[in-house]
């Protein structure tokens, strides 16, 4: 094994470790996931996986999710006396999307490289 593929398996690996941290509680482990997708897309790049697309995607999902995620905190919330209805919630689907997609590219990215 050279050098890459070790690095790749420490990439995802160390992806998914921190993405299972992470999804212990999905709001205040959001940037966990977050480092978690990348690594992962980092990962998958590295090992030049046929996964690299959605695992690129799922990044990308994540990163948008978490930064509506935030933004809508620092605004202070949905529902209640905030003066925005909880019909706003919708917008931080990508954000759980994103982390599930990540999650199930891991497994098959995982699957793929260890399988070398």
């Amino acid at each position: 094994m050279d050098t890459r593929e070790r690095w790749s398996r420490i990439l995802c690996v160390a992806g998914m470790l921190t993405m299972a941290v992470g999804c212990v509680d999905p709001l205040e482990g959001s940037v966990l996931i977050l480092v978690g997708s990348g690594l992962l897309a980092l990962g998958a790049h590295r090992a030049g996986s046929r996964h690299r697309k959605p695992a690129g995607w799922a990044f990308a999902l994540t990163a948008l999710g978490v930064a509506i995620l935030w933004g809508l905190s620092a605004m202070g919330g949905l529902g209640g006396e905030t003066g925005r209805s909880m019909m706003w919630a919708p917008i931080l689907l990508p954000y759980p999307a994103g982390a599930i997609l990540a999650l199930v590219t891991g497994v098959r990215i995982l699957n793929e490289i260890f399988r070398r």
